[in-house]
């Protein structure tokens, strides 16, 4: 009911896997100043861990709704389906590219929705040259981010999942919250074993309130813009706990 409440109007009864629906989440993006500076904050690390100096193309997998070109000058924005803001339409698990053709790839809270993992780590091993990077931004396991995204979140969030796979559904409807922090995290150690060719560099929890905050794309925003200084600042303050404040992990890989 909460969720029915708080709908946005632009997207409200829609369907989720729509490209329609992405388009207008566009719109929703550039019409909410709180959200469109979490974006632009999400941009700014994600342009950070890419090598230096780009002398090969960057791929974004799940351009979506997004505007990270702004950031990344020579990126190559990509969908599963077409929308007027992408350049390639293409599907994670088999990518389009020669072997070591990209410095890095980078995507917004797109991981968890693959349903085949192990065959997108392959392809981007494949794809990114040595030195290169695969970054993302994705939603993380702590206390707080549990009760979160067991209420309020339509997604699956399932951490005792044995398995990385999950059922083909909608290309947006299909998901596991947790497959970032179950790979990443839980089982680590099996990551590192079946990808050495990947090292994992880094992973920064972090933004425990203003996503939600923001409404996301799908939600009215719960704050204007003007506030939000104010909630990056008490953040700040909850760095040194984040493992049980944070909602979403920067993690980083570089290729060996």
């Amino acid at each position: 009911m909460l969720r029915s409440l708080l709908a946005h109007p632009l997207t409200h009864g829609l369907e989720i896997d729509a490209p329609e629906t992405t388009y207008l989440r566009r719109r929703i993006i550039q019409e909410k100043p709180f959200l469109k500076q979490v974006y632009r904050e999400w941009y700014t690390v994600l342009a950070q861990a890419l090598p230096s100096p780009l002398d090969k193309p960057v791929l974004e997998i799940g351009t979506g709704a997004g505007f990270l070109k702004e950031f990344v000058p020579k990126l190559i924005t990509s969908d599963v389906f077409y929308l007027p803001t992408v350049a390639a339409v293409l599907s994670a698990e088999q990518l389009p590219f020669p072997a070591a053709a990209l410095n890095g790839i980078l995507m917004t809270n797109v991981f968890h929705h693959l349903p085949e993992p192990r065959a997108f780590l392959a392809e981007a091993a494949r794809c990114i040259k040595p030195g290169g990077t695969l970054a993302m931004l994705e939603p993380w396991v702590t206390s707080w981010s549990r009760w979160i995204y067991g209420r309020l979140h339509p997604e699956p969030f399932d951490l005792d999942t044995p398995v990385w796979e999950f059922p083909r559904r909608g290309h947006l409807s299909g998901a596991n919250g947790a497959l970032p922090w179950i790979i990443f995290k839980r089982d680590r150690s099996q990551f590192e074993l079946e990808f050495s060719e990947w090292q994992l560099t880094r992973i920064l929890p972090g933004m425990p309130f203003r996503y939600l905050l923001s409404g996301g794309v799908s939600m009215r925003s719960l704050m204007p813009g003007w506030t939000f200084g104010f909630w990056r600042r008490l953040e700040n303050l909850l760095t040194p706990w984040m493992d049980h404040w944070a909602m979403f992990a920067l993690i980083t890989l570089r290729r060996r």
